[in-house]
């Protein structure tokens, strides 16, 4: 018992320092890094509060506290993508890291994903603390019932990026258009900008296939008191994201074994 706790311990302290140097090689200044996702993700609730006020679509949005609907879409939005693209580019089996005898790929992947939830959390929460002190008060119907589906959206990433991981070692180049396609494809289908009671009957298979649909729809259940989101359920992006998390550390754990030094020239 002893030495599985000393194992889990050095584990865990691995995790953590893996972690800190995920967040701190993408930015060497912590400031500044956290500042550039914070305008990452104002640009783009300006972006969309302008396109929504040109198109004359504030109608579709749900009653109560306009700001607030825009960030309930956003910020899980960007704690999807951004879970894919940091697992997704975390390397695989071919990883110089995994030269080192601590670091395992399981290691580097945990970070990844860690370093994604983290820098998402506290840009959220700083976009939360300025929309509250300088646009108007802030409040959650079930503020738990949001963090629940924020999770959601952040484990489906997560999941798909370790897909998308694990598949890169045998197809490279179509995987990283696979995963641009992916991405670039939810700033429509993810439903980030529309309220999804309001799709007509024909649309929603469109976009009920995007486990971030289902997330966004029912974070907004939970942040507003007169919004019922009964076209889409947790049980979906759930599901999906554990089968999904299950292939993918299927065939990451075979590539693992059978890759060799030429699949890494190939990237």
């Amino acid at each position: 018992m002893s030495k599985f706790l000393i194992g889990t311990y050095k584990f865990l302290t691995l995790v953590y320092f893996t972690t800190v140097n995920d967040i701190r090689k993408s930015d060497g200044n912590a400031l500044r890094g956290l500042f550039r996702e914070v305008m990452q993700t104002m640009i783009l609730l300006g972006v969309f509060y302008l396109m929504i006020n040109v198109l004359g679509l504030r109608g579709a949005a749900v009653r109560g506290n306009f700001v607030l609907f825009l960030m309930s879409g956003i910020f899980l939005f960007m704690t999807h993508i951004k879970a894919i693209s940091k697992i997704g580019g975390s390397g695989g089996p071919s990883n110089p890291m995994l030269k080192h005898a601590p670091v395992s790929t399981l290691l580097l992947i945990i970070s990844a994903a860690l370093s994604s939830l983290y820098i998402q959390m506290l840009s959220m929460c700083v976009l939360l603390l300025i929309a509250h002190v300088l646009i108007e008060p802030i409040v959650f119907y079930n503020f738990k019932g949001f963090m629940l589906c924020f999770f959601v959206a952040w484990a489906s990433g997560a999941a798909i990026g370790l897909l998308f991981l694990a598949l890169t070692p045998f197809l490279p180049t179509t995987m990283g258009i696979i995963s641009t396609i992916y991405q670039r494809a939810n700033m429509i289908f993810s439903g980030k900008m529309f309220l999804a009671s309001t799709l007509p009957g024909y649309l929603l298979p469109m976009f009920t296939w995007n486990p971030l649909f289902h997330s966004i729809d029912q974070a907004r259940g939970y942040t507003f008191i007169n919004y019922n989101a009964h076209v889409t359920n947790l049980t979906y992006p759930v599901v999906l994201g554990l089968t999904i998390l299950l292939i993918g550390m299927m065939i990451e754990h075979w590539a693992r074994k059978y890759v060799s030094e030429s699949w890494a020239r190939r990237q």
